[in-house]
């Protein structure tokens, strides 16, 4: 049995939109072989992905402020009410001088310029007056130094004879402390050497500021000081590095030649003073040196203290022993007292004489202290300063009379002059007048 091939089935078309025939195209386009759609893509199932649980939120409380308080008001200050600026006067409308309608309006003055003050300078003293007539100049120039910086002049030498009693009964003192202690011929030796020490720096310094009451100059000071110091150690031929300027705190007009190697001068000599005057007073005090004056009155000094010592243990001892004889014995006292009298006296007159000792060396050496104080205004003089030395000598005077006026009503004793460790004004202006005045041939 044959059976007939079996048609294959239509494939389904996709529906066509519908063609509007045109009658003018009756022509049809052969149908085209229908198009498999291609298959999606099998996607994984997406699973959604579940919320992120967020925490709750809470509410934030609203942050506690402090309470304001309402600031007090700044205390200004009393404002002075500001005086009215001075205006000129104004014209009424339509008076004499007054603007057209058509005139420039009219510029207000300006206010006038009101300067500072000049500043007022303060009084200039006789130290800083160039035009003083005892103003010198103090510009350095070549120094020529002197062969010879210091020598020993006659009342140098006079001094050392006079000091010789003291320095005896010094000795004597001396000698019976070291045997009544037992140190013997060592103590003596010490003794003698410890002159010695008065020339030594720090000795002198020590003595300055103890015996003498100076200071070391401030920076102030010594920039007055050092150039003045140095024209005269410059007309004098010395080298002034040899000595030491000190100060003294002191209104009075003085100054000090101490030791071997210090100057001082008091705080009103520096500050008052004009610089001429001022050198005036250092080449005095450098002509002590020079001469030999300051280190023997302080070696002579030195040496005399143990006898002065032992004078100041002899009165008291003589006092207690004359308060002490009215309970114990008159007569006990009273022999003692002549014993003792009798060695002092045998002691006195085997050195120099009872005399001597008592009333004759005072005295001289308070005449030869004078002539030295002469030897340095010559001294002062003779470098130029004549003229500066007689006002400052004018000056000292005038001090001296103030001080002594509320004393006038006391009587002087003769002998206070004789006693006296500087001459008088009248004397020192005497021996000044060949300076002052020379006479020419």
């Amino acid at each position: 049995m044959s059976h007939a091939p079996a048609e294959p089935p239509e494939y389904p078309q996709p529906p066509r939109p519908p063609e509007q025939s045109s009658p003018a195209s009756p022509h049809v386009p052969p149908p085209q072989p229908p198009q498999a759609a291609a298959p999606p893509y099998p996607q994984p199932p997406q699973a959604a992905a579940p919320p992120y649980p967020q925490p709750p939120q809470a509410a934030a409380p609203p942050y506690p402020q402090p309470p304001q308080a309402a600031a007090p008001p700044y205390p200004q200050p009393p404002q002075a009410a500001a005086p009215p600026y001075p205006q000129p006067p104004q014209c009424p409308p339509g008076g004499v001088g007054s603007p057209g309608p058509d005139a420039a309006p009219t510029v207000p003055a300006q206010p006038p310029t009101i300067r500072p003050p000049e500043p007022v300078e303060p009084p200039r003293s006789a130290a800083d007056d160039p035009d003083h007539p005892h103003h010198i100049s103090i510009e350095r120039g070549r120094v020529h130094l002197a062969a010879h910086q210091r020598r020993t002049d006659a009342t140098t030498v006079g001094s050392l004879l006079l000091y010789l009693p003291n320095f005896f009964c010094s000795l004597l003192v001396v000698v019976l402390v070291s045997m009544v202690t037992g140190f013997g011929p060592l103590l003596i030796l010490a003794w003698l050497v410890s002159g010695a020490l008065v020339f030594h720096r720090r000795t002198e310094s020590a003595l300055a500021r103890h015996l003498f009451r100076l200071r070391y100059p401030t920076p102030q000071e010594r920039a007055r000081l050092e150039p003045v110091w140095h024209e005269v150690t410059a007309r004098a031929g010395v080298d002034g590095r040899t000595y030491e300027l000190w100060v003294q705190d002191s209104d009075d007009l003085n100054a000090v030649a101490a030791a071997g190697h210090i100057v001082g001068v008091t705080r009103f000599a520096l500050n008052e003073l004009p610089n001429g005057e001022l050198a005036a007073v250092l080449a005095h005090e450098l002509g002590h040196h020079v001469g030999g004056h300051a280190w023997v009155s302080l070696l002579g000094y030195w040496y005399a203290l143990p006898g002065r010592i032992g004078w100041m243990v002899l009165r008291v001892v003589s006092g207690a022993l004359l308060r002490a004889s009215s309970t114990i014995s008159c007569l006990g006292g009273l022999a003692f007292l002549m014993c003792f009298g009798v060695a002092a006296v045998a002691t006195f007159s085997f050195l120099y004489g009872l005399p001597l000792m008592v009333l004759g060396v005072p005295y001289a050496l308070a005449a030869v202290g004078r002539r030295a104080e002469l030897r340095a205004d010559q001294h002062a003089a003779a470098l130029g300063f004549a003229p500066m030395l007689a006002a400052v000598l004018q000056k000292l005077h005038e001090q001296e009379q103030e001080a002594s006026q509320p004393a006038s009503s006391g009587h002087k004793s003769p002998l206070a002059g004789l006693m006296a460790t500087h001459p008088d004004y009248y004397t020192r202006l005497h021996h000044l007048q060949p300076y002052l005045h020379p006479q020419h041939p």
